[in-house]
């Protein structure tokens, strides 16, 4: 499956988790669930609510504290604030901005919506001054949560802290987040964790982002729009004015874009489009329904057991390192984390020379990183990146008694195997390395048990 967002009024960690549960609402109680897991309190709501603007109808996902709902708090710029009314805004969908040893701000009381059990222990929620980085982290750790989404929610948390820190000139571990927002954003970020797990998409793409316009109050002052660690977290995302102003891409939302790496368009394979799901912000926006839709398409091939996903290829060509210290640099290379595979041929460069041309495929996310090891490793001048989708068949480990690995492949009409050549090389001479391999080939295309070990 691939998953396309359509940032039509913007994007937050909210509107994100409202889309992704608008197009699977049977999935909102596990969300919640994790979400709670989290260590939320009893007196934060937690809850999906049906939504209607007048022109699309979609949910919301609601996150309040039920205090300040008791007290009727509202925020000076709430639901149906017109971004035209002060020439500064506030948060537009709900969020947290972290700070290097300084609190962040968070506009929004939203409506309450399915309250936890009475008898439910906070865990946090009437904490007060900063949440560290380093807490938060620790406290998603220790979070009774499934490892994949444990570790999502933290990756996520931790791109904003680095933001935040790159716009402080500050360390990391110097980050903190105001309380206010750490429940808010923890809700957001561990359920978008969770859905992206469950949903389990081959690949994402993204539209065009609405970058907006004007300035934002913060604890510290006005900052314009987008705040500078959003601005940090869109490098290399397509971003356009669309003429409505106000804050449309908050830090959280970003961070769960730079987080899932997507790809900037649809590409050219057929998909069939399925599914459609539509996350509300809260705030009003003139002629423009301030939502997020997503698109669900199920790839061409899935049913044979083809898997579609995006990689980018570096490609470059030397003339100008001996063999020796290029192979070197090629085996370095090859240990570059989000590196899949190094390939090296020959071709006739310019005036007539031997030259070695190199192709690297590395996972998108790690493309600029694999970039700088290629000039750094390679006497390169120059780098292509090209970002291209493939088909990738079904795989699954196998490992017989005797400790032989073997790798089973799914074809669209068959079952094929093959074994580790490392595995085989103690065997003595070419025909017991033979006899070895389809002893073990033989014997995991045979067990429909999974094999020891496997």
């Amino acid at each position: 499956m691939h998953l396309h967002l359509d940032a039509v009024g913007g994007i937050a960690g909210d509107m994100f988790v409202a889309a992704l549960l608008d197009l699977r609402p049977d999935l909102a109680a596990g969300a919640i669930g994790a979400a709670r897991a989290a260590g939320l309190g009893a007196d934060i709501d937690l809850g999906l609510e049906p939504f209607d603007d007048g022109v699309l109808t979609g949910s919301r996902f609601v996150v309040a504290r039920a205090a300040d709902e008791a007290r009727g708090a509202a925020p000076p710029h709430g639901p149906g604030a017109s971004a035209s009314d002060h020439g500064e805004f506030s948060n537009a969908h709900g969020h947290a901005h972290g700070h290097a040893d300084a609190p962040p701000h968070d506009h929004e009381a939203r409506p309450v919506h399915a309250r936890p059990p009475a008898d439910q222990t906070p865990a946090h929620a009437h904490d007060h001054g900063h949440v560290h980085w380093a807490a938060l982290r620790e406290r998603l750790a220790t979070a009774p949560l499934a490892a994949p989404v444990r570790e999502r929610a933290i990756a996520i948390f931790a791109g904003l802290a680095e933001a935040e820190a790159r716009v402080h000139g500050k360390p990391v571990e110097a980050v903190s987040f105001h309380e206010v927002g750490a429940w808010d954003s923890i809700a957001d970020i561990v359920a978008a964790a969770w859905l992206i797990e469950a949903l389990g998409a081959t690949s994402w793409s993204v539209g065009p982002l609405p970058l907006g316009s004007g300035r934002v109050r913060t604890a510290h002052g006005l900052l314009p729009v987008p705040a500078p660690a959003t601005v940090l977290l869109l490098e290399g995302l397509p971003c356009f004015d669309d003429g409505h102003a106000g804050e449309r891409i908050t830090p959280t939302g970003a961070a769960i874009l730079k987080h899932l790496a997507p790809g900037t368009g649809l590409g050219t394979a057929p998909r069939v489009l399925g599914r459609v799901g539509h996350g509300f912000g809260t705030r009003r926006l003139r002629g423009l329904s301030n939502v997020l839709r997503v698109l669900a398409f199920d790839d061409a091939g899935a049913s044979a057991g083809i898997g579609i996903d995006q990689v980018t290829r570096l490609a470059f060509e030397i003339d100008d390192q001996t063999p020796e210290d290029l192979a070197l640099g090629l085996e370095r290379l090859r240990a570059v984390p989000g590196v899949i595979d190094v390939t090296q041929g020959t071709v006739t460069a310019k005036q007539g020379r031997q030259a070695a041309t190199v192709r690297v495929l590395a996972e998108v996310a790690a493309g600029e990183a694999v970039a700088a090891a290629c000039f750094r490793e390679t006497t390169t001048l120059g780098v292509r990146l090209q970002r291209l989708e493939r088909r990738v068949l079904q795989r699954e480990p196998w490992v017989g008694p005797d400790g032989t690995r073997v790798k089973r492949v799914r074809r669209p009409d068959t079952v094929t195997a093959k074994a580790e050549l490392a595995d085989l090389a103690e065997a003595d001479g070419h025909a017991a390395r033979e006899a070895r391999r389809r002893t073990a080939e033989d014997a995991a295309l045979d067990d429909t048990d999974g094999g020891a070990g496997a």
